[in-house]
């Protein structure tokens, strides 16, 4: 008879042994857990008693002075009952300088990019709140919210932004009138280099606000000063038109434009269809698509003055003592 056969006649001495192993193994994994426990209390300890110890300094928060567009009327969000503009108390813009290829709307991901985004839950749920709200916008609250002065944002400043505290005016890209090349290009290179005077619509009513700054009837003094420094300043005009239909129509009148505008300005009137994000919007202060606004843009691109919706007096001599002003800095950075 095999002892294999007969488990319960296996020597005591080798049951003894497996209970004296298996005890001993119980034993150390007790104290293992026993030593684990007491080093996790001794740091505990140690950190609520450096805790204790150390004094700790109240951070006094950044209190930021209250922006001029915080309360303006957008096409977007909650309903405003009354507004009134204020003037711009500091400078609005973009922080970082604009570089050409941005802005665009043409979408230059590779398809591994493309494969990437289409899988990441994250960007699916960025995407839907980007749709969702273009989708709850009311189509017409931009209309309604003309009401409030005639549309207008803000209050031009008296005397333009310092040059150092400036912020930028973005890259936008667009078709001009051009016949000879009528590929899209960015406004970016048309700016550097040169004062500019800078109109941005939607329609023929913002457009007709913003020829109240800068048109020779209603600002002759203006249109004095560009002329006499074609080689240092211009005029830049942008179409703001996202509308595949409206952007038809002005492709359709686009030789009225030409012939309104003159020839040699034809390169400097930019038709933009896509790329116009909120950001932007919100840092240039183009809170409203059916109002018409002006920049005065330096040479590096800077904007020193805004206005918005119909022009005031004293609003028209503030642009002309801009101008005034960034030709006076010009002509010293040259004699130095």
């Amino acid at each position: 008879m095999s002892l294999a056969a007969r488990p319960r006649l296996l020597c005591l001495l080798c049951q003894s042994r497996a209970f004296s192993t298996s005890y001993r193994l119980l034993a150390e994994q007790g104290a293992s857990a026993q030593k684990a426990t007491t080093t996790k209390n001794q740091t505990a300890n140690t950190a609520t008693t450096t805790t204790t110890t150390t004094k700790t300094t109240p951070v006094t928060p950044k209190i930021a002075p209250d922006s001029p567009l915080a309360d303006a009327p957008r096409g977007y969000g909650k309903r405003v009952e009354e507004f009134t503009p204020k003037p711009l108390s500091r400078p609005i813009g973009m922080h970082s300088p604009p570089q050409p290829g941005e802005n665009t709307g043409i979408d230059r991901r590779t398809l591994k990019q493309r494969r990437d985004d289409f899988v990441n839950y994250e960007k699916h749920l960025q995407r839907r709140q980007e749709l969702k709200s273009k989708m709850s916008r009311p189509y017409f609250r931009d209309w309604g919210n003309l009401k409030f002065h005639k549309g207008k944002t803000f209050i031009a400043p008296p005397r333009p932004f310092k040059g150092d505290l400036s912020l930028f005016f973005p890259n936008l890209y667009g078709q001009t009138l051009l016949k000879s090349d009528r590929n899209p290009r960015d406004t970016t290179p048309t700016l550097q280099g040169k004062i500019s005077v800078v109109s941005v619509f939607s329609s023929v009513w913002a457009e007709n606000q913003a020829k109240t700054f800068v048109s020779q009837e209603s600002n002759p003094e203006l249109e004095c000063v560009l002329e006499q420094n074609k080689d240092v300043a211009q005029r830049i005009w942008i179409n703001i038109e996202e509308n595949t239909m409206k952007f038809w129509l002005i492709k359709l009148f686009i030789g009225g434009i030409r012939s309104r505008i003159g020839e040699p300005n034809w390169g400097r009137y930019f038709v933009v269809r896509k790329g116009v994000s909120d950001e932007i919007r919100e840092s240039i202060g183009l809170l409203n698509s059916s109002v018409g606004y002006v920049y005065l843009v330096d040479s590096h691109c800077k904007i020193r003055w805004a206005g918005s919706g119909p022009s005031e007096d004293h609003e028209r001599e503030g642009l002309v003592r801009g101008v005034q002003r960034l030709l006076d800095e010009a002509k010293d950075l040259k004699r130095s």
